[in-house]
């Protein structure tokens, strides 16, 4: 299965949590049905991307990413690559190269979608992202090479600033995950 065909067939398949998260299937869909290379950044103007909210296997912390180009904590992600199989593989691997914890257990269930603007890399343009879920275990302690973006573990219930309403939701449907359904 190709990763277009991947992404199609999960968000085909993916009952959306409330009405606006399924209007943003439906835009998701129909972007894919139309551009056969909408998961991959060439895509103009907008494109399919994968990422994934690091999260403790207790649900008690979150590990989130400081981004220079958004000057936020957001969590891992970023474009699909050619050689991608999945989104899942997309997200284990962004999520891999921001934290070096290896072994994290993606969810291929989507958690949340969200569409944002881009203009750092499609001018006019946006990132549909999938957001997938990663659990980490409790004790695992991420390894940032120099020059990445820096990394921190923040509790669930702690402030994170500053940061975005998508990211605070996000934390949110993971801790519900975590707590209401077994872990992947």
């Amino acid at each position: 299965m190709t990763l277009h065909a991947d992404a199609t067939r999960t968000l085909a398949t993916w009952t959306a949590p409330d009405a606006a998260q399924e209007r943003l299937r439906v835009a998701y869909l129909a972007h894919l049905a139309a551009h056969p290379d909408g998961m991959l950044r060439p895509c103009r103007p907008d494109h399919v991307t994968a990422s994934a909210l690091v999260m403790t296997a207790d649900a008690q912390r979150v590990l989130l990413v400081r981004h220079r180009k958004a000057g936020l904590w957001l969590q891992t992600g970023g474009h699909c690559e050619a050689d991608d199989a999945s989104l899942v593989d997309a997200a284990a691997r962004e999520a891999l190269e921001e934290t070096g914890i290896a072994g994290l257990q993606v969810d291929p269930e989507p958690l949340r979608l969200s569409r944002h603007a881009v203009p750092f890399c499609s001018p006019g343009g946006h990132h549909l992202d999938v957001q997938l879920l990663a659990v980490a275990p409790v004790d695992a302690e991420p390894v940032v090479v120099e020059g990445e973006d820096p990394v921190a573990w923040f509790g669930v219930g702690e402030p994170v600033e500053p940061t975005d309403a998508d990211t605070l939701a996000l934390i949110a449907a993971a801790r519900t995950r975590l707590r209401g359904t077994p872990r992947p």
